[in-house]
């Protein structure tokens, strides 16, 4: 019989081993999940999840997992230091119930919402679907979220997570005609004000009927500048941009990014595009609209991104995000131009060593 040095070496070699790592996602967790709706299947993983964080030694047991840190990994931008630039997209955890335990994952920030002031149920179901054969998610949710009083409810009494950046998304509500948009944006703003550590101003998901006019510049400044002016601590304030933007509409937000004093940008949300997808036009048609993730968005987000940073000489950050399936797709953002990189979708084909994956690729670099 082995001693418990010896029995505790042999568990550690066995959770370090990558290949077994993936085995257990791909063979097996993966093909279970496949098996449940999307929304079903997301549900059961973070209660999965939150089993195996409350057994004990859950919490060793992640860490051995997926923990990967390199001394040169913080990324300070506006003054906000990110202990590492892998973060999770906003999407995963709209209301802040699984910001904790995702961030034992190894993220270096998480960002919760999309949050809208009133509670919405969001559009009707079916609303989330795979594109397996693609590697891609199709959406259309509709901002379903607790509203932001439970939201804040929920991170006074939970907190922030330790050794990880929390940043809050906000939106409007559906019912909220355009001309009031900014009002929305204010409340959800001054309320999460001294709960979280940056904010992302959300008019790009194709999902709320015509939320994306209010990228226009006009529009888009006024809400803008009315948050700036609230901004009293200076936090990191970014836009979210989506990827089906022209030239011409990409060269408006570097303007407004420079004349309303903003952070910088996050590139992109999903994309309403349906280009280069293997499955038959009938089954896409199936599925209905919704803003497409995963991979088929991957180089498109990266063009953005270059492009961002290319037009705008590099003056403002970038968080990257938009079909990052491995390591490598973490690090052609970074090239681009990215300081920052976000994973959702990429979460769903690749599983949690993923976050793992895309730390390792950029510490290497």
């Amino acid at each position: 019989m082995c001693n418990v040095h010896e029995w505790l070496h042999l568990r550690r070699n066995h959770f370090l081993d990558r290949k077994r790592q993936r085995t257990l996602y791909r063979y097996i967790l993966k093909p279970i999940l496949f098996r449940f709706v999307p929304e079903k299947a997301h549900n059961i993983t973070v209660s999965l999840f939150k089993m195996l964080l409350s057994m004990p030694g859950g919490g060793w047991i992640t860490k051995q997992m997926f923990g990967y840190e390199s001394k040169d990994s913080a990324v300070t931008i506006d003054g906000l230091t990110f202990p590492n630039a892998v973060g999770l997209a906003a999407g995963f955890d709209k209301d802040g119930k699984y910001y904790h335990d995702m961030s034992k994952l190894g993220f270096g920030f998480v960002e919760i919402g999309t949050v809208t002031p009133l509670p919405q149920g969001g559009n009707p179901k079916p609303r989330l679907f795979r594109v397996s054969e693609d590697k891609g998610i199709i959406n259309r949710m509709g901002f379903n979220n607790d509203g932001v009083d439970a939201l804040v409810d929920r991170i006074r009494k939970h907190g922030k997570p330790d050794n990880c950046i929390l940043g809050g998304n906000i939106g409007k509500n559906k019912i909220t005609p355009n001309e009031n948009a900014v009002d929305d944006y204010i409340v959800c703003f001054e309320k999460l004000y001294n709960l979280v550590d940056y904010f992302v101003v959300n008019v790009s998901s194709p999902n709320t009927p015509g939320l994306r006019e209010l990228q226009d510049k006009k529009p888009l400044s006024i809400i803008l500048n009315a948050l700036t002016k609230r901004n009293k601590d200076k936090k990191p304030l970014f836009l979210k941009i989506a990827p089906d933007l022209t030239e011409g509409q990409l060269n408006d937000i570097i303007e407004l990014v420079d004349e309303t004093g903003i952070t910088g940008l996050i590139a992109t949300n999903t994309t309403i595009s349906r280009k280069g997808l293997s499955i038959s036009a009938k089954k896409v048609e199936s599925m209905g609209p919704g803003g497409l993730s995963g991979a088929p968005l991957t180089d498109r987000a990266t063009e953005v991104i270059r492009y961002l940073h290319h037009k705008s000489n590099g003056s403002f950050p970038i968080i990257g995000v938009g079909g990052i399936c491995s390591g490598q797709d973490a690090v052609d953002k970074i090239r681009a131009g990215a300081s920052l990189v976000q994973i959702y979708s990429g979460l769903i084909y690749s599983g949690p060593e993923l976050v793992k994956a895309a730390k390792k690729a950029i510490a290497q670099m």
